[in-house]
């Protein structure tokens, strides 16, 4: 299949899942064309069947803010027709899935059919969808895609309670390369980082409010009177100039390091010994999938998806959203010697469950359901119109 791919290229959870998607799909032997505004931080090697096609975005005086959807709408709609696509599979409802309708819409007045797939990752519907503003375009987008999916049960729930869908919602969860994200030896950057065998928490995301940061920082504060232990905060946003004060404030500067956005970021959870979600909401939790896959076991809320990967004391624990002194509780029982290596050994053996191999077919499956249903519709419509 030749797939057009529409994305944020960016370390956020969606642009990565569409990135690895499109990377293994490649490998598989399908073609694959990334359309964004520049590449993907994840597409990091080269292989025959992967493209590339930037999305210019014309600076007029105009316009107080460029019309990004209007330049990516021109720019799938020049690529499908110069590249014969059989698919366009766009993550992300805004502005991809509504720029993706426009661009068949335009495709078809040149004789031309392309089928719309989306996928639904978070906040796209459960922070952004909402605002009246998106309401009716996120709705409208989702009801005229050919396909789509959510990567959580709970995320379709979501999509089924707030909007006026009428659309099938297929749930394929998110997944993990194994072979990129598995333990691997780094004891010497462990001991420069705990180098009087302190235990390791560490929080991967970009900084938003909605990471709930304060809580990783106040467990990790009561944490820390109780056992020797190092935090490592991975990422950038927002929200770290609050972090960084609220460490200077607890005096906590020479045990909390700040490591900014890192492309390697296994090599950081090989050596870590808990992994930090208190997010108050997360659609799937790619991030806790990956640190899982480095065995390293997980305390997080028990919002949105997060349930659905991992499973209250045995890969890790769930709390209530903000119930800080629960996750100091159950961070302590997983940081005891007695039961760190059970939780290490069941967080690698869930995150076996959603291993790339295992859900790339489904998404194959997806798109060839997806094609014989759009061409049968255009077959119909055809012969409708020559009768």
């Amino acid at each position: 299949m030749k797939i057009g791919v529409v994305c944020y290229p960016t370390f956020g959870g969606s642009g990565v899942v569409a990135t690895e998607l499109g990377k293994a799909l490649a490998q598989k032997g399908h073609q694959i064309h990334f359309i964004t505004y520049s590449q993907p931080v994840r597409l990091d090697f080269f292989n025959e069947n992967i493209f590339y096609h930037e999305v210019y975005i014309p600076n007029y005086p105009l316009f107080q803010h460029a019309p990004y959807e209007l330049a990516l709408t021109s720019k799938m709609v020049d690529v499908v027709s110069n590249t014969h696509l059989d698919l366009l599979h766009v993550h992300y409802a805004i502005p991809h899935a509504s720029a993706a309708i426009l661009a068949r819409q335009i495709l078809q007045s040149k004789g031309i059919e392309i089928p719309v797939v989306t996928t639904l990752h978070g906040t796209d519907i459960t922070l952004v969808g909402k605002d009246p503003s998106f309401e009716p375009v996120v709705t409208h987008s989702i009801n005229m895609s050919d396909g789509v999916t959510t990567v959580s049960e709970s995320l379709k729930k979501d999509t089924l309670e707030h909007f006026e869908v009428y659309k099938h919602i297929e749930v394929i969860q998110n997944f993990v390369d194994l072979e990129k994200f598995k333990k691997q030896k780094k004891d010497h950057f462990k001991k420069v980082i705990c180098p009087n065998d302190e235990k390791l928490l560490v929080h991967t995301s970009n900084f938003r409010k909605v990471k709930r940061m304060e809580d990783v920082v106040a467990v990790f504060a009561e944490v820390k009177k109780y056992i020797p232990a190092k935090l490592l905060l991975v990422g950038d946003g927002p929200e770290r100039p609050k972090i960084e004060q609220l460490c200077r404030d607890l005096e906590l500067e020479k045990c909390v390091h700040f490591l900014g956005k890192l492309d390697a970021v296994e090599e950081v959870l090989s050596v870590a010994d808990v992994f930090m979600m208190p997010s108050e909401t997360e659609s799937f939790g790619l991030a806790a999938l990956e640190a899982m896959a480095c065995e390293v076991p997980v305390i997080s809320s028990n919002a949105g998806g997060l349930p659905e990967l991992n499973v209250n004391g045995v890969t890790g624990f769930l709390s209530p959203v903000g119930d800080v002194n629960d996750m100091i509780k159950n961070t302590l029982v997983i940081l005891d010697e007695n039961n760190l290596p059970r939780f290490k050994a069941n967080a690698l053996a869930r995150a076996k469950e959603f291993e790339l191999s295992k859900i790339l077919p489904k998404y194959e499956d997806f798109y060839q359901r997806v094609l014989q249903e759009s061409k049968g519709k255009y077959v119909a419509k055809a012969s409708h119109l020559t009768s």
